[in-house]
């Protein structure tokens, strides 16, 4: 799945298309780090310039805004900027869901299928765990199923519990990537 960010019809690049549309940076301001407020308001500047001499000056300058819209809005995620990505690609089924959640003020239905799919996929590994911890004392092949089923269950869960804490303990700050 590329980043959602990186996307012609993604909403960095939304954004970025209603600050050009109303001439008001700060539609588009909200998606890059502090740190690089100067330089995104030069380049919208310079932008709305270029845009003024033509149609197809304006396309260009329009594509250039974008691109650096979204290499900012990477770089302030640490991420690099790898170009910008055609528009409707698949994002897979939580990222429409999240945001339609957000447009309409309501995470039933994403909360609900995200909680799903972690119990489905939990539950698989707990199962192949259980399938495979009553192996012969003999039997190191089998054994070592069980060890590797162990470890996916157990050490996975971990993970996904302490995911979900990273950045909840002493107000730290998460920084996340675009999806």
């Amino acid at each position: 799945m590329p980043p959602h960010c990186d996307t012609i019809d993604g909403p960095v690049v939304s954004a970025a298309r209603v600050a050009l549309d109303t001439g008001n940076v700060n539609f588009v301001l909200i998606w890059v780090p502090e740190s690089a407020e100067n330089e995104l308001k030069e380049v919208f500047e310079k932008t709305l310039r270029v845009r003024k001499t033509g149609a197809e000056a304006q396309v260009v300058a329009d594509e250039w805004f974008f691109e650096n819209v979204v290499r900012l809005h990477r770089a302030g995620e640490g991420a690099p900027f790898t170009g910008l990505k055609r528009a409707g690609l698949d994002w897979g089924p939580v990222v429409p869901r999240a945001e339609k959640a957000i447009e309409t003020n309501d995470a039933t239905d994403a909360i609900g299928f995200v909680m799903q799919a972690i119990e489905n996929d939990l539950q698989q590994r707990f199962k192949r765990a259980i399938s495979t911890k009553n192996y012969g004392v003999n039997d190191v092949r089998a054994g070592r199923e069980f060890v590797e089923a162990y470890i996916n269950f157990v050490v996975y869960s971990h993970h996904l519990y302490a995911q979900m804490m990273r950045g909840q303990s002493a107000g730290e700050e998460q920084k996340h990537q675009c999806a």
